[in-house]
């Protein structure tokens, strides 16, 4: 286990022990009075002083500095890979336990290990849907970053911060955060890389209330030209077996090849991460671009299938797949191939599991909005079978459903067309519901900007 204080306290300690006065440990070498001040903390050693006095004490220089001996070090680092791994692979409250349990190994001491390790709890936190202890959690870390930029980086932080207020319902405080991470970020040039994507799925949805001009979904746009929509291999297995080996290594007491494995799985899922978090966002830009007046319906479309493409690897992203079938269906509606468009939606709700929720009445409202064009009469059976699959849905925290939101608008619209005024109204109230907006008032005007 580490020592406890600072480096200071350990020179003092085992100077004691070991029955030495300051003069003694600081030998033709130092003067006594460095050695004073070193153990007061007035002085921090060089690593050249640090392995004369690690030397002196009959201690390693890693433990003088750390509090910490080196095979404790390469533990608490493949602790931290074991983490990840259950992070991204496995299960998230595991992950969760793992990084706590290593908070309290590498202490206050070991300030570097404890920030990651943390950093990793509340990502865990925050896919376990515990949205506020990851607020909370993250914020520390954050202002934790400000005073010591050398334990962690507070830009990717504050893109944390940015996509946890905006799932937790506090949309303005997200659009903040997500401006000031912009504002670095074009400062650097990035639109490659984990944190330029993860920033341009948070300004996605905070921004695409704001119009197709603001410099956030410049940057997103960018971030899609530069980036694309990866092809993608699944390698579950290799990455598995890669983790079995690094667990049966430690148990071998082999921690150097454990390390190593750990991290040959961690890049082996790398790709995969990056080409889902991609697609996504080419999912959403797809669906931004088939609502605009003047967007690309060509490059809608091509982004809408490569997203699905990527969906469609991963059994566990069924629920994206069908997602992305409803924008490419809304883009093929929005290029007059009404046929085409009525294929896709029907083939969401033949999908084992797509039939309900959002995602279905997103379907159903597509094959409403075909009727309309078509002018058969058919409209209002799947307007009022969406608005059944919505009211069925069990409520989400306060102001934090905005897609459900989002979808009673659209309803609301649609049922406006078809000449239902009572549901219009009812489907508006609804979708202020959504986020966070009741008591609506008798005959009042709905922004539908409040809920897009």
């Amino acid at each position: 286990m580490p020592s406890q204080g600072t480096i200071g306290d350990r020179v003092r300690g085992l100077r004691l022990s070991r029955r030495m006065s300051q003069a003694q440990l600081a030998g033709p070498d130092l003067s006594d009075s460095y050695v004073s001040l070193i153990e007061s903390g007035k002085r921090t050693p060089t690593p050249v002083v640090a392995r004369l006095l690690a030397e002196r004490l009959g201690c390693t220089t890693e433990f003088l500095l750390h509090g910490i001996e080196p095979r404790q070090r390469i533990d608490t680092e493949l602790g931290l890979r074991h983490a990840e791994l259950e992070l991204h692979h496995g299960d998230p409250a595991a992950a969760a336990e793992r990084f706590g349990e290593i908070v309290k190994a590498a202490g206050e001491e070991n300030a570097v290990l404890a920030a990651h390790a943390r950093l990793g709890r509340a990502r865990a936190l925050e896919a376990q849907g515990r949205i506020d202890a990851a607020v909370e959690a993250l914020e520390r870390l954050r202002r934790e970053a400000a005073a010591h930029p050398e334990r962690l980086a507070g830009l990717p932080l504050t893109i944390a911060l940015s996509r946890c207020y905006r799932h937790g319902g506090d949309v303005l405080r997200a659009r903040d955060l997500a401006a000031d991470a912009l504002t670095q970020v074009n400062r650097l040039a990035l639109t490659q890389g984990e944190i330029a994507v993860d920033l341009a799925a948070s300004l996605l949805e905070t921004e695409a209330p704001h119009g197709p001009g603001s410099p956030g979904l410049a940057f997103v746009r960018r971030v899609v030209q530069a980036n694309g929509v990866p092809a993608v291999t699944v390698r579950d297995e290799e990455i598995q077996g890669l983790w079995r080996a690094s667990v049966a290594a430690a148990e071998g007491e082999d921690s150097a090849l454990a390390v190593r494995l750990a991290d040959d799985a961690i890049a082996t899922g790398r790709p995969a991460r990056m080409a889902v978090k991609l697609a996504r966002i080419a999912m959403e830009w797809s669906r931004l671009a088939a609502a605009l007046d003047g967007g690309s319906l060509d490059e809608a479309r091509e982004l809408a299938t490569a997203a699905g493409e990527v969906f469609g690897a991963f059994s566990r992203h069924a629920p994206d797949r069908a997602e992305s079938l409803v924008v490419l269906a809304s883009v093929e509606l929005r290029s007059g191939d009404l046929d085409g468009a009525s294929r896709l939606s029907a083939s969401v709700l033949d999908l084992a599991g797509s039939s309900s929720g959002v995602t279905g009445a997103g379907a159903l409202l597509v094959l409403a909005e075909i009727a309309l064009a078509r002018g058969d009469g058919g409209a209002l059976s799947h307007l009022d079978a969406a608005r059944n699959l919505l009211s069925g849905l069990r409520s989400a925290p306060l102001g934090a459903d905005r897609e459900s939101a989002r979808t009673w608008r659209r309803l609301g619209d649609l049922y406006g067309r078809a000449g239902a005024g009572e549901e219009q109204t009812s489907a508006y109230r609804k979708a202020l519901e959504a986020v966070g907006v009741h008591g609506l008032l008798t005959g009042m005007t709905v922004d539908s900007a409040l809920v897009r």
